[in-house]
C-alpha cells in the first residue's frame, strides 16, 4: 500500500466558534515530494551524524561478511571434492565460516544497537515540534480541527520516521551495495553472462514493482483517508457520548461510523488483490532469474569450465540476492507509505500561526494594570463584523462588568485580550509595572497569558485527579496552595469527603463532577495562579443560588486590587462593578454603574426586569411546592 510522490492538498476547514457565530474559512495543506520531505527531516538528523556513519559503517562490514560467506563456503566443497584416502579436515575453513556467518548478524546487531538512539530521538523531536506547534496555533485552528484526525496524522508520521530511517538506510542502500558487490564479484570470477542475468533481474523486478506499486497507489490514499475519517468520527462520537444517549442516536452514530468502514474495508479489500498480483509478478521474475543463473553455471560444472564448489557459491549468491529482491516490493510500499504520512505530520506545522509574536516584543510586567480598549474592531469573517467600534478602559484594581444578550460579542473582548485572535482594527493597551503604555500586540503572548486567568463558562478538565487540575493554574505549586485555593472555591470540603480526596479522577472533560463543581475548580484554578487581570465569563451561571451567592462574594473579594473584566447574563452578579457596559451587535449602546442604567431606563433596566421577573416566578413556583 502506498501514496504518490506528490498528494492533492487536502482542504482544512477551518472557523471560529463562539457565542458571536461565525462562517468557516478554508485552508489547506501543501504538497510535498519526497526530496522536501527528505530536506525537512535532515535538520533533525544532522545532530546524529556520527552515529548515522558508525551505522552504515557496521552495515558494510556485515555485507562484506555475508559476501564472504559464500567464497568460504566455495573452498570447502572445493576442498572435500578430492579423493578419501588424501582428505583432511579444513579446520581453518570451517572456523572462517562460523566466524563470517557469526559476523553477519554480529554486525547487523551492533546497527542496531549504534541506530536505535537515532530512530527513536528523531521521531521523539518531530512530533514534539508538531505538538509545540499545535498548541502554538491560534485558536481558529482548533476551532475547525478534527482532534481524532490530527491525533491519528501526528501517530502516523512519528512511527514513519522510523521506519523511513529503518527502511531507506539499512534495507535499501545496503540491498543496493550487496547487489552491487555481487555482481562485481561474478565478473571477477567467471564472465559478464552472470552478471548480465543478475543486472537484468533486478531491472525487470524494479520496473515491474515501480509500475504495479503505482497502480495500487489510489488504494492506499483512500484507506488512509477512510482511516483518518473513521477515526474523527469515533473520537467526535465519543466526546459527546451524553449527547448520544440523551437522544438515543446509538444507531445513527454507529450508522455514520461504519460509513468510513466501508469505504476503509473497500480500500483495503482492493489494495490485498493487487498486492496479490504483485507478489506473484516480483516471484515470477525472481524464479526466472535464478534459474537462468543455475542453467548457466550447471553447464559451466558439465563443460568442466565450473567446479562443484563454483555451482554452491553461485547459488548462495543467488539465495542472500533473492531474498532482499523478495522485499524490494514491499521495501518500496514501506517508503512511500512512510513519505505519504510524514507530508502530512509536516503539513500540520504548514498551519499558519495567525497571531505571533513580533520581532521585537518585550515581556509584560504587571502588578496593577490598567487596561485600555481602543476603537476596536474585529470579525471572525469578514462578512460579518462582530465588534464595532469598542472602547472603554479597565482601571488599575477596577472592575468593569460586560452585558447583552447571546451573540453581542461579550466573551470576544476576553479572547482578543488573551490575543486568541488580534484586532483588526485599533488597540488594546496594557500598562506594565514601570508604567509604560503598550499595545497588547507589543507584548509577548506568553507573558500577557501569564497575567490573566479566566474562570470560563464552559470549564472543561483534563482527565486526571481533581489536584492536578486545580495545580494546573500554577504547577509548581505546593499542596498548602492547592487547598487553599480550594478553600477559596468553597470546594475544599467537598473534595476532601470524596473517597479519594483530591486524588479523584473527573473523568474525560470532568463529567464525573456537576457543573457547579467543575466551575469551582476553575475558580480555585484561577485564584492559584494569582494574577494581574481577572476575567470572569459566566464564572457563576453553573452554579444554584445559595452556591452563588457564596462564590460571588469571594469572587468580589479576590477581585480587590486586581484588573478585573466581568462578562456575565445575570445582572445581579455585577451590581457592584465600577462601570457596567451593555452590548448590542457589537456596539456598546449603554455604560455607566447599576443605579446610572436603571434610571436612564434603557436596555440594561429592560433586561433586569425581565430577571427580576423571571427570579419571582421562581421564588413563588418554589414555594408553591414547598
Amino acid at each position: 500500500m502506498t501514496l504518490p510522490t506528490e498528494s492533492a492538498p487536502l482542504p482544512v476547514t477551518d472557523a471560529a466558534g463562539s457565542d458571536d457565530g461565525n462562517a468557516p474559512v478554508a485552508r489547506a495543506t501543501t504538497a510535498r515530494s519526497e526530496w522536501q520531505v527528505v530536506r525537512e527531516l535532515v535538520p533533525f538528523l544532522r545532530p546524529f551524524i556520527g552515529r548515522i556513519a558508525l551505522a552504515l559503517a557496521l552495515v558494510v562490514a556485515g555485507k562484506l561478511a555475508n559476501l564472504a560467506v559464500p567464497m568460504v563456503l566455495k573452498q570447502l566443497v572445493d576442498g572435500l571434492d578430492v579423493a578419501p584416502t588424501l582428505l583432511v579436515l579444513p579446520v581453518a575453513l570451517l572456523v572462517a565460516y562460523g566466524a563470517s556467518r557469526l559476523s553477519v548478524t554480529l554486525f547487523t546487531e551492533l546497527r542496531q544497537v549504534v541506530f536505535a538512539r537515532v530512530m527513536a530521538r528523531v521521531s521523539r523531536r518531530v512530533t514534539l515540534q508538531v505538538f509545540r506547534h499545535l498548541h502554538a496555533l491560534s485558536l481558529r485552528f482548533h476551532l475547525a480541527r478534527r482532534t481524532g484526525g490530527v491525533a491519528r496524522d501526528v501517530e502516523r508520521g512519528g512511527s514513519a520516521i522510523s521506519d523511513l530511517l529503518d527502511w531507506t538506510l539499512y534495507t535499501i542502500v545496503p540491498t543496493v551495495l550487496e547487489v552491487v558487490l555481487v555482481t562485481a564479484v561474478l565478473v571477477r570470477l567467471y564472465d559478464w553472462g552472470f552478471a548480465f542475468i543478475t543486472l537484468a533481474t533486478l531491472a525487470a523486478y524494479i520496473v515491474f514493482t515501480v509500475a504495479i506499486t503505482e497502480w495500487r497507489t489510489r488504494y492506499y490514499r483512500a484507506s488512509v483517508e477512510a482511516d483518518t475519517h473513521a477515526n474523527e468520527r469515533a473520537v467526535d462520537s465519543l466526546l459527546n457520548y451524553e449527547t448520544v444517549k440523551y437522544f438515543g442516536n446509538e444507531e445513527h452514530e454507529a450508522r455514520r461510523y461504519d460509513e468510513n468502514l466501508v469505504r476503509l474495508e473497500n480500500a483495503q479489500v482492493m489494495s490485498r488483490k493487487t498486492l496479490a498480483v504483485l507478489n506473484l509478478g516480483q516471484t515470477a521474475i525472481v524464479a526466472i532469474g535464478v534459474t537462468a543463473m543455475m542453467w548457466r553455471a550447471a553447464a559451466g560444472v558439465v563443460a568442466g569450465h565450473m567446479t562443484i564448489g563454483d555451482l554452491v557459491l553461485v547459488n548462495a549468491y543467488l539465495l542472500q540476492l533473492s531474498a532482499p529482491l523478495n522485499m524490494l516490493g514491499m521495501m518500496y510500499r514501506e517508503v512511500k507509505q512512510a513519505f505519504t504520512n510524514l507530508e502530512r505530520l509536516f503539513g500540520l506545522l504548514d498551519e499558519r500561526q495567525d497571531v505571533q509574536d513580533r520581532p521585537d516584543a518585550v515581556p509584560l510586567h504587571a502588578l496593577h494594570p490598567r487596561v485600555t480598549f481602543e476603537n476596536v474592531q474585529f470579525a471572525y469573517d469578514a462578512r460579518r463584523p462582530i465588534l464595532q467600534d469598542v472602547g472603554f478602559t479597565i482601571p488599575p484594581g477596577g472592575t468593569v462588568a460586560v452585558v447583552g444578550h447571546s451573540g453581542s460579542g461579550k466573551s470576544t473582548l476576553a479572547r482578543l485580550l488573551y490575543r486568541f485572535y488580534d484586532v483588526d482594527a485599533g488597540h488594546i493597551r496594557i500598562t506594565d509595572a514601570e508604567g509604560a503604555v503598550r499595545d497588547v500586540r507589543d507584548y509577548t503572548q506568553a507573558s500577557v497569558r501569564s497575567a490573566i486567568a479566566i474562570v470560563p463558562q464552559d470549564t472543561v478538565l483534563f482527565n486526571d485527579t481533581i489536584f492536578y487540575n486545580i495545580q494546573y493554574g500554577r504547577p509548581e505549586a505546593s499542596r498548602e496552595e492547592v487547598e487553599q485555593a480550594a478553600r477559596a472555591a468553597h470546594i475544599h470540603d467537598l473534595i476532601v469527603s470524596l473517597p479519594d480526596g483530591y486524588q479523584s479522577e473527573v473523568g474525560e472533560r470532568g463529567l464525573k463532577l456537576s457543573g457547579g463543581e467543575k466551575q469551582r475548580v476553575a475558580i480555585a484554578r484561577a485564584l492559584l495562579k494569582n494574577p494581574a487581570i481577572l476575567i470572569f465569563d459566566e464564572a457563576t451561571s453553573a452554579l444554584d443560588s445559595k452556591s452563588e451567592k457564596a462564590i460571588q462574594a469571594e469572587l468580589d473579594r479576590i477581585a480587590v486590587g486586581r484588573t478585573t473584566l466581568v462578562i456575565a447574563h445575570r445582572l445581579s452578579t455585577v451590581m457592584g462593578a465600577d462601570e457596567i457596559l451593555v452590548m448590542d451587535a457589537g456596539r456598546i449602546v449603554e455604560r455607566g454603574h447599576h443605579a446610572h442604567l436603571l434610571a436612564v431606563d434603557g436596555h440594561y433596566a429592560q433586561m433586569w426586569r425581565l430577571q427580576q421577573q423571571a427570579q419571582r416566578a421562581a421564588a413563588a413556583e418554589a414555594a408553591a411546592e414547598s
